[in-house]
């Protein structure tokens, strides 16, 4: 939790920017995991927590712009609570230290409800990812549930986003912090893995790194020597010699902020020549979207600019063909990266997804691509000083996707498919860090981290 200042302010400027009405922000409940008792760890909703700092289950915030009021809304400790969780401070007090001096019992929401209804007032929400805060609205509203869905306040989310698409100083510091949880774990891992082990094994490893900094995974742990399957979190393969190591995760801390990388690296603690040279390729992509990461460029930009490096390097080993520009305006290359760049992260791991992906990545002067591999690009506008986001890479051979397209004899004019079809058991690759963009570029966060083929042969050599 911030200064109770950073929430007041925060508060503050929401007010200005949607101008008029009732503000409903509803954090989240506990989710049963088998039974009603015996729940998932608790995630508070980022946009409760951005806005009322609060870390508990149950509790609804509310802003009257007019009235210039401001509550927390849930259920107070009783005996009964504190038996089974010993001595708690109240919800009152707690509300005092995000700088809102009205915590009442949830039952009387209905009454501010009713009266803002009979002035008038407009009552803003915004769209809802999990069905019971929907039905919770649905019951404090009025409305149907297709009505919560589609009849939420863009202009809320809208200032939502706009608020939370520039990082504060604050919250850059959490980030960084988040960022070498999750640098932890990945060393942590490239220090122990070796042949033999199962894929669990080494996750146990390091999801420990980030429980001794009292931080969970920001997300499922992909660890997987299976990397052209973009989103694998099978645990359960036994490293062997020869075999490379994509591993994804990273670390949130107990206050939100999320850290997000992606690493390659060999059991052996050496890459082949075929490995190093694909690897040095990576990099070379990763490079390239680090040198035009700056204010004033489209992140869609960005990426047009990564695949052109990969189809160039890709043309020189043989396995493309044709001019690289041409190329990358046909969607080949997609072929060997079917996905996109990057995206926001912050109090989220996808920051604001919640909010809507387009909401978010995209706005009126850029407009999402339906082209294969470019639709996937979740962040596609122009770049702004204070936004953190990341800068994800990758070069896959997917079997599947291979075989489709070469049987429909999709871009023969481009692929050499007899060279990919030599590499159809190679798997993928990807590397990722996260940046914030700065007044005249960006700044890679968190400490040093190994980005060249060397540089993780040594950190595994030392072992």
């Amino acid at each position: 939790m911030f200064d109770k200042q950073v929430y007041i302010s925060r508060r503050e400027r929401l007010k200005k920017i949607v101008g008029d009405g009732l503000i409903i922000i509803a954090g989240n409940s506990e989710s049963p995991m088998s039974y009603k008792d015996n729940c998932y760890s608790f995630i508070q909703d980022s946009t409760f927590l951005y806005y009322f700092g609060l870390n508990s289950p149950d509790l609804i915030g509310v802003i009257d712009i007019q009235s210039d009021k401001e509550y927390i809304f849930g259920k107070e400790f009783t005996i009964n609570d504190i038996i089974w969780m010993g001595g708690q401070k109240s919800f009152k007090d707690r509300s005092l230290e995000v700088g809102v001096d009205k915590f009442l019992e949830i039952e009387t929401l209905d009454k501010i409800l009713d009266a803002a209804k009979l002035e008038g007032k407009k009552i803003h929400f915004t769209n809802q990812y999990r069905l019971e805060n929907s039905l919770k609205l649905s019951k404090l509203l009025g409305k149907t549930l297709d009505e919560i869905e589609n009849g939420f306040s863009q202009k809320l989310v809208a200032s939502i986003i706009e608020m939370r698409n520039i990082k504060e100083s604050c919250e850059i510091i959490e980030l960084e912090k988040a960022t070498n949880v999750t640098r932890e774990m990945h060393l942590t891992a490239m220090k122990n893995v070796k042949p033999g082990m199962k894929g669990y094994e080494l996750v146990a490893l390091l999801e420990c790194e980030a429980k001794k900094y009292n931080a969970t995974p920001s997300f499922h742990t992909i660890c997987t020597t299976n990397g052209q399957i973009l989103h694998n979190h099978f645990h359960g393969n036994t490293f062997k010699d020869g075999d490379l190591v994509l591993l994804d995760c990273g670390a949130r801390l107990d206050n939100g902020y999320c850290g997000d990388m992606t690493t390659v690296f060999p059991v052996s603690g050496k890459f082949d020549e075929r490995q190093k040279d694909l690897y040095s390729l990576l990099i070379e992509m990763f490079e390239k979207a680090e040198e035009c990461t700056t204010p004033g460029v489209t992140n869609k930009t960005v990426h047009i600019e990564v695949c052109k490096v990969l189809a160039k390097g890709l043309v020189e080993r043989g396995f493309m063909k044709g001019e690289v520009e041409e190329i990358v305006k046909a969607g080949a290359h997609a072929l060997f990266f079917p996905h996109g760049l990057g995206h926001m992260i912050g109090l989220d791991v996808h920051d604001m997804e919640n909010l809507g992906e387009n909401n978010v990545g995209y706005d009126s002067e850029t407009l999402r691509e339906t082209q294969f591999g470019l639709r996937s690009l979740r962040m596609g506008k122009e770049l702004k000083p204070g936004y953190v986001l990341t800068i994800e890479p990758g070069i896959y051979f997917i079997p599947e996707l291979i075989q489709k397209w070469k049987n429909e004899a999709l871009f023969r004019e481009y692929i050499n498919y007899e060279k990919v079809e030599e590499y159809i058991d190679f798997g993928g690759m990807r590397y990722e860090g996260d940046f914030l963009i700065t007044e005249d570029g960006n700044k890679r966060l968190g400490e040093k981290m190994p980005k060249h083929f060397y540089e993780i042969e040594k950190i595994i050599e030392r072992r």
